[in-house]
């Protein structure tokens, strides 16, 4: 026995000698990247060449493609264009048509007997892709990404390369909203030993976590592409969020050549930091491949450490915890910037949701960005990830429904696989609001998308925005781990179907839009503001020009019912395309509670005065209105208080309990005269909050402010800055249209400009805007040259006003 034991504390000693051994061998990540160069990931973005329109030829490496435009992706060519009825209603009366992008580049001789791989974050549409004039494929879906093997054809050392990409988008309409067209997404240059990680080739999971302790499940697979087997250590490193190593493990296998061999491993990590929206802790997975002791490949994965799962009683959890999702949905494109990712834009756009509240996302109706999940990651936002609008059946004349048969299943894996290490991700959705749901056709169809993603990633549920009841009838529903219910009469089809299918776990997936436009006040206020009798063509935000309901209503249906996991309202931003109630020259959605540019419509403050903590009042509407001096204006307040108590010119109008307002709001109604509007907010019998509205006098200055006033000199780096007009003490004029004039100096350009207004058809491209409601927007984007940026606003017989921009290494 005495030997056994001693065996066993030997054993032991040897094996804490070993992993003592790994650790001084493989200290970081990172570090074996900078040292060996063992796995490259190159952003490939910068200098191409582009032409819009068809040209013959120009996938060959000898066509002249002096004269293209010089650019840097991403690019969408559609946000460029001009507006105009011929082009689809769908698409914002922007343009599509077909594009050539041309890049010259050379490969190091260093790389030879390396793989070498280009991948597209994504293209929208019908991408053909040559390398040296070699076809490499054809990729039809705009918003999956996918890679290529370019190692067969390329030249090394100072023969140069060309890689040459058709981008088809003139078949219209062939989308539901805005798309944009073109390289829109980042372009990537992957180098990598014949010995490597597969592409998206680790799936890391925790299958149990406990205050003491957490599981990491790793697998990883490997793929030998040498014409001989290969005898390779695994190691896979899990650091902190402080890049500290807190696990490691490591197996040996002998992989065949030109064979693919998948490892499991598993890890622990002690006293975990759990994910979640309030604390989105993260670590990550250095994978490493050794072969006869020196490193041939590296890969990182993020790790979230989070348990959640959905009840049919009492909704969903997260951590053990139960939580009401918070969300949004929204689309692809970034306002006056078009559907052309920029890192910046989006997180600004997952910056503004958290500040109202919104712990949750859906990305309707496509996969989204690889930077909008990160950043999802980064900040919290739980996600619905959604993989298409349509299958077999379209809902416009050249959409997906043409590819759908030949590529779903392709496409659906492709963005599984991709994305399906982020720990925001809670749902999988299949479809919106498909059009097959109440046919048997359509459930044979969702038994296969259901049966991939199961077989993809088990650890998620799979749902879909379904919005037929008729579906009921051939099982439609009972197919999805959770149901997605759109645009109904809410409350009462949550009643009755936890009432018909009690162990269903259901929640909104689409709920009420805001249809507002900011800054826009239709009396009366209690009354439907009925859009045919709009001659200005605008929404009201008084939240009376609905569809499904309103917000508040909406939003009481779901809090007030525990069975309910949450919802995501339609939509967070407005976006371009499907302008919806009115047609031409509106352009773009009155569906978003913030508007195209990103400044907060009312019905923000209406969410955020239920799903944030923070002490806050809001009142409406602006207090100019001179034609209605002594007439009564109904003024509301959005409030998170216990109390607000409402002043006019310092004379109380009276205090109202939030406790007794039956729609989630209080009002007043004021005979109007010019002043100030005031509201004080009490928590608990103190002041918590206060809020003031000022009329107005005429317009005299112009006022600039950036949201920051020093940014990245990298060529991409972006600083928002936000145009009002004011009175000369400084006060908003929330009518003001002055047109404003833009003048730039220094290291920067206009990326962009927009004011909100649905109906505009001002370029999104441009050096002037005219004000809407009293503000517009100018989107300055660095160069990659450090130094001062001056941006001046004028505008006729106002103050001009001037800001200043630092752009650093």
């Amino acid at each position: 026995m005495d030997n056994i034991q001693n065996y066993k504390k030997l054993r032991n000693i040897l094996l804490s000698l070993l992993t003592l051994l790994f650790i001084l061998i493989f200290t970081q990540c990172n570090k074996t990247t900078a040292t060996k160069a063992t796995r490259i990931r190159k952003n490939f973005d910068w200098g191409w060449r582009f032409h819009l329109g068809d040209v013959q030829g120009a996938q060959y490496v000898n066509f002249i493609d002096t004269s293209w435009r010089k650019l840097n992706l991403p690019h969408d060519w559609s946000i460029e264009g001009k507006f105009s009825k011929s082009n689809p209603k769908s698409e914002g009366y922007l343009p599509g048509g077909i594009g050539w992008y041309r890049k010259h580049f050379k490969i190091p001789e260093t790389y030879k007997g390396k793989k070498i791989f280009i991948e597209f974050d994504g293209i929208y549409m019908n991408s053909k892709v040559w390398i040296n004039g070699h076809y490499l494929g054809n990729h039809p879906y705009g918003y999956t990404s996918f890679y290529y093997d370019m190692t067969p054809y390329l030249n090394y050392g100072k023969m140069p390369n060309v890689i040459s990409v058709r981008v088809d988008d003139s078949k219209q309409p062939n989308s539901r909203w805005y798309s944009g067209a073109g390289i829109y997404r980042h372009v990537w240059l992957l180098v990598t030993n014949k010995l490597h990680v597969s592409h998206w080739g680790t799936f890391v999971t925790t299958p149990k976590v406990t205050k003491n302790y957490a599981v990491v499940k790793i697998k990883v697979s490997v793929i030998n592409e040498n014409n001989s087997p290969k005898n390779c250590t695994l190691v896979n490193i899990i650091y902190n969020k402080d890049t500290i190593s807190v696990s490691k493990v490591f197996t040996h296998h002998l992989i065949p050549a030109h064979s693919e061999y998948k490892f499991v491993q598993q890890a622990r990590v002690n006293k975990p930091r759990l994910w979640s929206p309030d604390h989105p802790y993260l670590y990550h997975v250095c994978t490493i491949i050794k072969e006869k002791g020196n490193t041939v490949d590296n890969y990182e994965t993020p790790l979230g450490i989070r348990t959640f799962y959905f009840d049919p009683d009492k909704g969903f959890f997260l951590n053990g915890k139960n939580i009401k999702l918070k969300g949004t949905c929204d689309h692809d494109d970034l306002g006056p910037l078009g559907a052309a990712i920029n890192d910046r834009a989006v997180e600004r756009k997952i910056e503004i949701l958290k500040k109202m509240g919104s712990n949750a996302i859906r990305t309707a109706h496509n996969p989204p960005s690889p930077e909008l999940l990160n950043d999802c990651d980064r900040y919290g936002l739980l996600v619905m990830d959604e993989a298409f609008d349509v299958w077999e059946k379209g809902k416009k004349k050249y959409d997906y429904h043409l590819y759908f048969d030949k590529w779903g299943i392709r496409d659906l894996k492709s963005m599984i696989q991709r994305d399906r290490n982020h720990p925001s991700i809670i749902l999988w959705s299949v479809g919106n609001e498909i059009r097959e749901q109440g046919t048997i056709a359509g459930v044979n169809i969702l038994k296969k998308l259901v049966k991939t993603v199961h077989k993809e990633d088990p650890t998620r549920p799979v749902t879909e925005a379904c919005n037929m009841p008729r579906a009921e009838r051939n099982g439609f529903p009972e197919i999805l781990d959770v149901v997605g219910y759109n645009q109904k009469k809410h409350f009462e089809i949550y009643d009755r179907d936890h009432l018909l299918y009690p162990d269903r776990k259901i929640f909104g997936s689409e709920t009420c839009s805001a249809l507002e436009t900011r800054g826009i006040y239709h009396f009366p206020a209690n009354k439907r503001d009925i859009t045919k009798n709009n001659t200005d063509m605008f929404c009201s935000s008084y939240d009376n020009c609905w569809q499904a309901g309103n917000l508040r209503s909406n939003w009481k249906a779901i809090k007030s019912r525990d069975f309910v996991a949450g919802g995501f309202m339609w939509t967070g931003f407005d976006y371009i395309g499907e302008p919806t109630p009115y047609p031409w020259p509106a352009r773009s959605s009155y569906f978003g509670v913030i508007d195209l540019c990103g400044f907060p419509k009312d019905g923000f403050y209406f969410q955020q005065s239920q799903w944030t903590n923070k002490p806050m009042v809001h009142l409406l509407p602006y207090w100019n209105w001179p034609g209605k001096i002594g007439q009564v204006i109904s003024v509301w307040c959005y409030t998170n208080c216990d109390s607000v108590e409402l002043f006019l010119n310092g004379k109380s109008l009276g205090m109202k309990d939030l406790a007794s307002a039956k729609d989630l709001k209080l009002s007043w109604d004021v005979l109007y005269k010019p002043g100030i509007l005031k509201a004080i907010g009490y928590k608990n019998g103190q002041i918590a909050a206060t809020t003031k509205i000022k009329t107005a006098g005429p317009a005299s200055k112009v006022l600039l402010s950036a949201d920051r006033s020093v940014i990245r000199a990298d060529g991409r780096d972006l600083s928002f800055i936000t145009v009002t007009i004011a009175d000369k003490k400084g006060t908003m004029v929330p009518t003001a249209d002055n047109m404003v004039h833009f003048s730039v100096s220094g290291p920067a350009t206009i990326a962009g400009v927009g004011n909100g207004c649905e109906t505009s058809l001002e370029p999104f491209k441009a050096n002037y805007r005219k004000a809407f409601n009293g503000k517009c927007l100018v989107i300055l984007q660095s160069t990659r040259k450090p130094g001062t940026v001056s941006l001046t606003a004028k505008a006729k017989g106002l103050l001009p006003a001037t800001v200043i921009i630092k752009t650093v290494k």
